[in-house]
């Protein structure tokens, strides 16, 4: 199935539903698909072989991503926050592209045929609508270009089938009901900006953008539009909690909130918890390379752990859940039962490809996902952080996500980051990195024998280093690389 074919059921399904914006006058189903098979039409007669899009999250965005899949070719949503010269490499791996970008980030393109979003849709709503170009299953949809946290971006190859298969395993046919409204303000580069669409437009939820990302132009657009479902990364909800200060988000439509895309802090997740005391929340667990998301923590999972006295029960408010329906999940090389291996996951969503390089499926067809996790004795998974962030002190294994839980934990810490440090004796030191809370003051010292409290002596950092903020890319995820690079000069 081409990833167009959702459109087309939700067209024909319910043409005058609206799809994107305001209620009273925001683009209707069928109104989207003709406007997308207009920049089919364009991209078309343009002989660009791959659409790359650089914008914020907005209306463009679903007729850009229709739009490619009509034409057969697929769309290349690129981080615009980038340096021309990082962007010039990141499309030195497109093939004849066209470009669209928002008037503010089209100088970052120069050499390249751009348009601005408005220029392409006017002509799209000139030109007769493509039709018969649309690629075969197997084709490209989407490529995106990983995060670089840990190493050089790499193009990511999601196939019409691999998005097309997690959709229809999720998602139900217009299942929406005709008041919901679902607010977007993950990144389009993001493989969850990508779902969403697709999710929202099958299952018919109108859809509402936040271009900037503000908690205060969050919270008053879920009031303003009567959002009742939402997505954000951990570091939108750290600042929205932090932004209402204790006081109850007063959101009364919002009935679920789910969040991703990077580790959240149970300290977050449970404040967020009693300011939102009336919404579900749900924690998607997923990466670019499984078209978004393999697992969920539902909001009975989230009500039942936080109210019960069993440990086992009450630790899932911190696990991903479990798989969704279609993925299977292994976990490799752990050292002993329960403890922390290697994931593997496999199933018809799973690509584990990336543009020039040979697939990483092994010949099952299971994929590395390169993280470290376990599941309990219900089939919770639990995420243990990456393979390549754990530190080797001492030949220990040691994962930067226990020590991390262990600082939040202290009322003094806002935010804490731990890396391992290059050491002769040892192989590798622990360096904490932490932010505290305004007006909290705590000493290294004092860190260090409260994880000593909790955990192993093998476990406490050598080494605390207090910084205003910690380096995160706009998703949310910790640029460990940045934090190496700051103590290595240190």
């Amino acid at each position: 199935m081409n990833i167009a074919t959702l459109l087309d059921m939700a067209a024909a399904g319910d043409p005058d539903r609206v799809a994107i914006g305001p209620r009273a006058s925001g683009t209707t189903c069928a109104l989207l698909r003709r406007t997308a098979a207009g920049v089919a039409a364009v991209v078309h007669a343009s002989g660009a072989r791959e659409l790359v899009f650089a914008g914020l999250n907005g209306p463009a965005f679903p007729v850009m991503l229709f739009g490619a899949a009509l034409a057969g070719v697929p769309l290349v949503p690129v981080n615009y926050r980038l340096s021309a010269e990082a962007l010039a490499a990141l499309l030195a791996h497109t093939e004849k592209p066209l470009v669209v970008a928002d008037q503010a980030f089209a100088d970052g393109f120069e050499g390249f045929d751009v348009r601005t979003p408005e220029a392409l849709l006017a002509e799209a709503g000139s030109v007769e609508p493509a039709s018969g170009l649309e690629a075969s299953p197997d084709d490209p949809a989407v490529l995106l270009f990983t995060s670089g946290t840990t190493a050089a971006p790499k193009a990511a190859v999601l196939r019409h089938r691999h998005l097309a298969s997690y959709i229809l395993q999720t998602v139900e046919f217009a299942s929406a009901d005709p008041a919901d409204a679902v607010l977007t303000s993950v990144p389009p580069y993001h493989v969850a900006g990508v779902g969403s669409v697709l999710s929202n437009v099958y299952a018919g939820r109108r859809m509402v953008h936040l271009g900037a990302f503000t908690p205060e132009a969050w919270l008053e657009l879920v009031r303003a539009e009567e959002v009742t479902s939402a997505m954000v990364v951990p570091t939108m909800l750290a600042r929205i909690v932090e932004h209402l200060d204790g006081r109850p988000a007063e959101v009364p439509t919002l009935r679920a909130l789910a969040y991703g895309g990077a580790r959240m802090p149970r300290t977050v997740l449970e404040a967020a918890l009693r300011a939102f005391p009336d919404t579900g929340f749900t924690n998607a667990y997923g990466l670019t390379e499984t078209s978004s998301t393999i697992a969920l923590l539902g909001p009975e999972d989230h009500r039942a752990a936080l109210a019960s006295e069993d440990p086992e029960v009450r630790a899932r408010l911190g696990s991903a859940g479990r798989m969704v329906p279609g993925v299977e999940a292994e976990i490799r090389n752990a050292h002993a039962p329960g403890a922390p291996g290697e994931l593997w996951v496999r199933g018809p969503q799973v690509s584990g490809e990336y543009k020039g390089a040979a697939t990483l499926l092994d010949a099952d067809g299971w994929f590395h996902t390169r993280d470290l996790a376990h599941f309990d004795s219900e089939g919770y998974l639990f995420i243990a952080g990456r393979a390549d962030d754990t530190i080797i002190r001492g030949g220990e294994n040691i994962a930067p996500a226990e020590v991390e839980d262990v600082l939040l934990r202290h009322a003094a810490v806002r935010e804490a980051a731990v890396v391992g440090v290059p050491d002769e004796e040892w192989g590798e030191r622990i360096a904490a990195f932490v932010v505290t809370h305004e007006g909290s003051a705590v000493d290294a010292e004092s860190l260090r024998g409260w994880v000593r409290g909790h955990l192993r002596g093998s476990r406490t950092p050598d080494v605390v280093v207090f910084r205003d903020e910690l380096p995160y890319t706009p998703t949310g995820k910790l640029l460990r690389r940045e934090l190496l690079t700051t103590i290595r000069k240190g």
